[in-house]
């Protein structure tokens, strides 16, 4: 079932431009009666350029938007200086709406071009149908998808600019929720490595439970991977690093690790270098991003451990990778646990949590419940020091200030953290980054 429908009127034909009141009219007509649903979302996209902006209204298109009622509270007109513009503000108001079923009707020239447009601007999550923009009365075209034509047929250059055009338009938006901020550990020396943990502000990621600086994106968020680059670019800018040499674990939730340089597997939680200048990283949004550097050979890795990790010894494993590839001697490697759900609230079923409790019973609390708390950060501690790292290379806390060392839990701090714990299924994703310095 549609929920949405955009008309695409922002570069029409020369031969269709005389005719926009009633080739307006006749189509939002169409979508009035024959609509699936009795009063689906409406947007008309247009051009600033070509006039439907005047003495701040849109004069030329008002006559065709009037007298649909029922249309009326859910019609709005979009105007803007490009395309990427124009689609990323209507993007906003499906958002808004947790709409996802949209149908395009556009003339046929654009929509090879807007295909692009939609591949980079949205995810999954939305399913779009597209129809040509025709002068019909022909109601079963409001209900009927059009197949979408396999492959790509822009030319190359085309669609080069099609993305410099989205990412222009990115980077001219204002950060959201305040400044990027990034704590740094005080165990690091700062000399050597280049390093952080990522909050929440300073991006422009808008959706509640994305907002602002969420650095991942999949199939089933809403968060396309441009705007995940738009938000890394904006961090590397910050903390000085090159994006284009950035690396992020792919996540299993086990124990492989990469060695860069190296065949890449398919998927690892933990990521190891000693190429100056490329910057490793490892997410969380509840599980612990974990940052380790060995000063003296000058290596540094990186590990998402979640609680299958965490059992699964990723951490250790990371460790063993940096001294089987780089001579590293386990007592020189410091290690920082970076922000995750504490103690405080996050649960596992009792059969899982019987694992936690074998480590250490003060890993797990009210064991007997059928839930139990769980501290997947003493565990990961207790390991890394049955390992062989001493236990004063160990940081468990992210600081800005020396002077005030605070364990973060990600769960219990909406306004600094992501959480999956917190959030549910679109939620945003925080890293924990390292690189060693030119």
């Amino acid at each position: 079932m549609v929920e949405a429908v955009l008309v695409d009127l922002f570069s029409l034909p020369d031969n269709l431009q005389n005719n926009i009141q009633g080739l307006l009219h006749n189509t939002l007509e169409t979508i009035e009666k024959c609509s699936s649903i009795p009063a689906p979302f409406v947007y008309v996209m247009c051009s600033q350029r070509q006039g439907c902006e005047r003495n701040g209204e849109q004069e030329s298109l008002l006559p065709a938007l009037r007298g649909f009622q029922s249309l009326k509270k859910r019609l709005e007109l979009v105007r803007a200086a490009t395309t990427a513009a124009a689609l990323y503000t209507i993007k906003q108001r499906l958002d808004e709406k947790d709409l996802s079923s949209i149908k395009i009707i556009l003339p046929t020239l654009r929509k090879d071009l807007m295909k692009v447009y939609v591949d980079h601007l949205f995810t999954a999550v939305y399913q779009f149908e597209f129809e040509d923009l025709q002068v019909t009365s022909d109601c079963k075209k409001l209900q009927i998808a059009e197949p979408q034509s396999e492959g790509q047929t822009l030319p190359t250059q085309d669609v080069v600019l099609i993305q410099s055009e989205i990412q222009m338009y990115l980077e001219s938006l204002p950060s959201l929720k305040g400044e990027l901020t990034i704590l740094r550990s005080s165990l690091i020396p700062e000399d050597i490595f280049l390093h952080g943990f990522t909050t929440r502000t300073g991006g422009i990621s808008y959706i509640p439970t994305l907002s602002s600086c969420n650095l991942f994106s999949s199939s089933k968020r809403r968060d396309p991977q441009i705007v995940v680059k738009e938000n890394l670019r904006r961090l590397a800018n910050a903390a000085g690093f090159n994006p284009e040499t950035f690396h992020r674990v792919k996540i299993d939730h086990a124990n492989a690790v990469c060695i860069m340089g190296k065949t890449e597997p398919d998927s690892y939680d933990g990521i190891v270098t000693n190429q100056k200048g490329v910057t490793i990283a490892a997410p969380g949004a509840d599980c612990i991003p974990v940052l380790f550097a060995d000063p003296v050979r000058k290596a540094c890795g990186a590990a998402h451990s979640g609680w299958k990790g965490t059992l699964l010894g990723v951490s250790m494993a990371t460790v063993n990778a940096m001294v089987s590839e780089y001579g590293c001697n386990v007592k020189d490697i410091l290690v920082v646990l970076g922000p995750s759900v504490g103690p405080c609230c996050y649960k596992l079923p009792h059969e899982s949590a019987k694992e936690f409790h074998r480590i250490d019973p003060k890993c797990v609390r009210l064991f007997d419940s059928a839930s139990p708390y769980i501290d997947i950060r003493r565990a990961t501690q207790i390991l890394l020091e049955s390992g062989g790292i001493l236990p004063e290379n160990i940081q468990d806390d992210s600081v800005t200030d020396q002077n005030q060392n605070i364990t973060f839990c990600t769960a219990c701090h909406p306004d600094k953290f992501y959480s999956h714990f917190r959030d549910g299924t679109n939620f945003g994703t925080q890293i924990g980054f390292i690189s060693i310095r030119d």
